[in-house]
């Protein structure tokens, strides 16, 4: 654990590993004027929906197209934080409309807000206190499938087994 909180390895197929360039990675977000140079630069149907997003290692949020993949974004390496996040404008400046932790490539947890927040925070980004939208991943310690947990219903949807209340997704035994 670092000081932003857990990082996150890649679990996702390796195919979609295969696809990470440096020219494709996340816009580097830092300021809101970094964001503003970013949004003023996409179309208006861009910005209604949202973003993939990642918390890079170093603690910058990182941003690309909706169906972009988290692992590219990334540029591969771990985050501390992904899932996808919609803006809109308040009073001529940007925030933080809608914001999840829904990453099947990284599986963060719940608690990797915290991350998200400072990232944002730095970027003189408002947000929301939390995320809007958690998603609970949980791998399977029977079957090894990854699970999206429903309704605090700890069950393998492939096996039926137990499982665990903590997060295990990626096997590093957090």
């Amino acid at each position: 654990m670092n000081l932003l909180g857990w990082s996150y390895r890649y679990v996702g197929p390796p195919d979609l590993r295969a696809l990470v360039r440096p020219e494709a990675e996340g816009r580097s977000i830092v300021s809101a004027a970094d964001f503003e140079d970013w949004a003023s630069g996409l179309a208006a149907v861009e910005l209604a929906e949202p973003f993939t997003f990642v918390i890079d290692s170093a603690g910058v949020l990182r941003l690309a197209p909706r169906r972009s993949e988290h692992v590219v974004c990334a540029g591969g390496g771990p985050v501390l934080g992904a899932g996808e996040m919609s803006f809109r404008e308040e009073s001529g400046q940007w925030v933080v409309g809608d914001v999840s932790n829904q990453s099947t490539g990284y599986c963060p947890d719940i608690c990797s807000w915290p991350a998200v927040a400072k990232a944002l925070d730095a970027a003189g980004i408002d947000h929301p206190s939390g995320f809007t939208h958690e998603v609970v991943f949980r791998r399977c310690g029977s079957c090894s499938q990854l699970n999206i947990v429903r309704e605090e219903d700890f069950v393998c949807v492939f096996c039926d087994e137990e499982l665990p209340r903590e997060w295990n997704v990626d096997g590093a035994g957090r």
